[in-house]
């Protein structure tokens, strides 16, 4: 029996990461106010709410929701997880510690507009950071028109060759509702990333930000934050469509032209009135209070409220909002 070395060789070690590695929680707090999309911002409006994920949470989600609270001062109603961030290069504009690497669970949380409690932070227009989206004005369409898309069009014809610029030129229509593609308003992420990757968000230039294009692209957020941003708000405009959560976003009582106003700011285009009501009529979503809106002029207003009893069917079944134009 062949004996075995009272010394055998050791193992080779595993190589030790280079990097330590933290967990932090980032947050798109969304409100509407007078019929403006807001979020809630730090650093002068350069970043989203975040901070480290504390071993007292019982979850993520719990901590998160105390966290917003503690901040905002006001319950938050609706909130769902969107997406963990964990790419190498998200730090580049050099703004966090290099010497460790923080990987960035974000959530989405619904609620209503507060006083910010630090000086830096505040609520902005969403639609300051992707001024293309806002479907409603003449200016998001003269920028695409006259600035963005041809922009995007000279970085598809500098492709390589004629199968990369097949590919370039699918990818605009498809995410900027060119040619037979229509647009849709989903497609918030896969926008902007199109932008970043043809080099038009000064966030695709580093830390330097040398040569960043004059296009009025939005305002630039530090890291990745406005990507985390256009997830979210790509995710709640795709939820109003099945989920009744808008109404997190309203007073408890509301006009049907307050509620038509919240849906239109989030999607980013106008509504038709007759249909919008006809089809919140349809699914019972609302019911009168008996009172009216007070100070406004003209005929005053009915006010409604959500349905109680809607709640949970709703929780359960879903209900879709129109977004019909």
């Amino acid at each position: 029996m062949r004996a075995f070395p009272a010394c055998p060789t050791p193992l080779p070690q595993a190589s030790q990461p280079s990097q330590a590695i933290a967990a932090e929680l980032v947050a798109v707090l969304v409100a509407v106010t007078a019929g403006k999309a807001r979020i809630l911002t730090t650093h002068a409006g350069q970043a989203l709410p975040s901070g480290p994920f504390e071993q007292a949470h019982r979850s993520l989600q719990a901590g998160m929701r105390a966290w917003i609270e503690r901040q905002t001062h006001h319950p938050i109603g609706y909130i769902e997880q969107l997406y963990t961030f964990a790419d190498r290069d998200r730090d580049r504009d050099g703004s966090r510690d290099q010497g460790r690497r923080v990987i960035s669970v974000s959530y989405l949380g619904l609620t209503r507009e507060a006083a910010a409690l630090e000086e830096a932070s505040g609520w902005r227009d969403w639609y300051r950071y992707f001024p293309w989206e806002d479907r409603r004005s003449d200016s998001a369409e003269a920028l695409l028109a006259q600035q963005i898309l041809p922009a995007l069009a000279a970085w598809r014809d500098a492709a390589p060759d004629a199968a990369a610029r097949q590919q370039r030129r699918l990818r605009m229509d498809t995410a900027f509702g060119l040619g037979a593609s229509a647009w849709n308003e989903d497609f918030v992420l896969q926008r902007y990333e199109l932008l970043f990757e043809a080099r038009l968000v000064p966030e695709a230039l580093g830390r330097s930000r040398a040569g960043a294009p004059a296009l009025p692209t939005g305002q630039p957020m530090r890291e990745d934050f406005r990507r985390i941003l256009a997830t979210g708000i790509a995710r709640l405009r795709a939820k109003i469509k099945y989920r009744p959560v808008v109404f997190e976003l309203m007073p408890d009582a509301f006009t049907l032209l307050q509620l038509q106003q919240t849906v239109e700011a989030l999607a980013g285009h106008a509504l038709h009135k007759q249909n919008f009501r006809r089809q919140v009529e349809q699914q019972a979503l609302v019911e009168e209070t008996g009172e009216l809106a007070q100070g406004g002029s003209g005929r005053p207003a009915m006010l409604f409220r959500f349905r109680d009893d809607v709640l949970l069917e709703r929780a359960i079944s879903g209900s879709k909002l129109p977004l019909s134009r």
